[in-house]
């Protein structure tokens, strides 16, 4: 095995970071394709939207099971081998004109995008420590961000350009690139391996599950998720029924939720040294605020700029939370380095799903009062769990410098 030298980290590190957005690539990048796809395959819309169903299935539960077997097998093979898979199961969407075979290869697509992004998640603990590694694990979500930012917009070229098929050629490409990269400069960043134990593995799981920061904070990532899918559940009907807008603004909207999150992503990188705990609850209080003022402005006139208040103040805030905690989790196991990337990923993604279609089911989103009511009770929870863990984090023993730092700046607070 070819193990990772001290002259090629900062190489492959630009490669880790590089391919963190992919999830975001590989669901969003062919939206814009969705009609085409459905007139192209004779298909209908609902047969062609279950290929985003299936893949984040998929990608969510995958993360549950590969973080195990990356901590057995290591992070380099898996990852290339996984590159290579994805690569041709998007060439086969391209090629294909079954529906039934899009749906297989968006499942195998969901699985190996799971390993490659847990696996460079997994690759940051692996090299880096104390300082450098909260550095750049605050730099996930921020660099997750570009994917649903940029992706509808480079969709939306590729189709009126080339067609459909463009968009999942543009992502074998982009994937076989990455794998010819691995190949010549690539190496197993993993100190060393674990014995692949399906007990040491459930083990494991128990074990950072049972540590209640750990699963407060996991949880607390699927709330702040949850905003944004809610908000992506209820906006087309919102923009384009309620407010009469097309659906060109609709997308221009969606870009503006990805930069709100790009924002508070980017603003916890800047307070990263200020104290953990009072930094959570500020944000969360924040959140609790702006949705009684704009619930309460909301009954009174609703229009395009008031829901984008929503979207800048709710998403922005979310996404400071969402940095801050995904970095706290990441670094809180780093002897679980794989299992705790994906317990994390695939946790927080199965609490998103449930919370965001429970509010949905529950809550008939047919203007922005009830919206802000959904994002009530997803602030509210968020800010209860932060109050209710400040001293579950002090009486947690840190695993590493990092961890024990950020609890200095807890009790600091």
């Amino acid at each position: 095995m070819r193990n990772l030298t001290e002259s090629r980290i900062r190489s492959n590190t630009y490669v880790a970071l590089s391919l963190i957005p992919l999830s975001g690539f590989a669901m969003d990048v062919f939206i814009p394709s969705l009609p085409d796809m459905a007139v192209q395959l004779q298909t209908t819309p609902a047969s062609i939207q279950l290929t985003l169903s299936l893949f984040i299935i998929s990608y969510g539960v995958s993360q549950l099971i590969v973080g195990g077997l990356l901590d057995s097998y290591g992070r380099y093979w898996p990852t290339i081998i996984s590159m290579l898979v994805f690569s041709a199961a998007s060439f086969s969407i391209a090629w294909s004109g079954s529906i039934a075979v899009i749906y297989a290869m968006r499942i195998i697509q969901g699985f190996t995008v799971a390993v490659i992004v847990v696996s460079k998640r997994s690759f940051f603990v692996d090299v880096y420590s104390g300082e450098q590694l909260k550095k750049y694990t605050s730099l996930f979500s921020v660099i997750w961000a570009i994917g649903p930012i940029v992706a509808p917009f480079l969709g939306g070229f590729f189709q009126t350009t080339w067609g459909w098929t463009s968009n999942f050629i543009f992502l074998g490409i982009f994937s076989f690139v990455f794998f010819l990269i691995e190949i010549f400069i690539g190496g197993e960043s993993q100190k060393q391996a674990q014995p692949l134990s399906i007990k040491n593995i459930l083990d494991s799981y128990g074990k950072m599950v049972k540590t209640r920061d750990f699963t407060a904070g996991m949880i607390i990532l699927g709330l702040a998720y949850a905003m944004i899918l809610l908000y992506g559940m209820a906006s087309p009907f919102l923009i384009e029924q309620r407010l009469h807008f097309s659906p060109e603004v609709t997308g221009y909207c969606a870009l503006f939720s990805g930069l709100s999150v790009l924002t508070g992503g980017t603003l916890s990188r800047i307070l990263i040294k200020k104290p953990f705990i009072k930094k959570l609850i500020f944000a969360s209080a924040l959140q609790i605020v702006s949705v009684v003022l704009l619930i309460t402005l909301s009954f009174y006139h609703q229009s395009l700029p008031t829901l984008l208040l929503y979207v800048f103040l709710l998403h922005s805030t979310g996404g400071f939370i969402f940095n801050n905690l995904m970095s706290y989790t990441l670094t809180r196991f780093p002897e679980y380095a794989g299992k705790a990337a994906g317990l994390v990923g695939g946790g927080f993604s199965v609490v998103t799903s449930i919370l965001s279609s429970l509010l949905v089911n529950t809550l008939t989103i047919t203007n922005q009062t009830v919206l802000g009511i959904g994002y009530g009770v997803l602030a509210i929870g968020t800010l209860l769990i932060i109050v209710k863990t400040k001293w579950l984090v002090h009486e947690s023993v840190p695993n590493n410098k990092a961890v024990a730092e950020t609890e200095t700046a807890v009790a600091a607070a």
